[in-house]
């Protein structure tokens, strides 16, 4: 184990319906991030890939909260792209 430490950005639309979940809910998906995610050397070991169009996204399940993120494991970078409860994170 080497012990790596990813970073976690969030796009800016992401970032914005991130904010308008209750501050409980935020608080949640942040720690589910700093516990679980950020300190693991492979954060696919978690979660799941998005098939067909979307399969270069990864998505985490936090309670009925779904995070959509992009990893970049060139940079240690997970990216949130979108954030959202589980019947509404897909609709497009």
């Amino acid at each position: 184990m080497t012990n790596i430490k990813w970073n976690l950005r969030f796009q800016k639309d992401a970032k914005k319906e991130f904010l308008k979940l209750d501050p409980q809910i935020q608080r949640r998906i942040l720690q589910y991030f700093k516990e679980r995610i950020l300190t693991i050397d492979n954060p696919r070991t978690l979660g799941k890939s998005l098939t067909g169009n979307l399969n270069e996204f990864w998505r985490y399940r936090v309670g009925d909260y779904r995070i959509i993120c992009k990893i970049e494991d060139d940079n240690i970078i997970i990216t949130v792209v979108m954030v959202g409860h589980r019947r509404e994170v897909y609709e497009d």
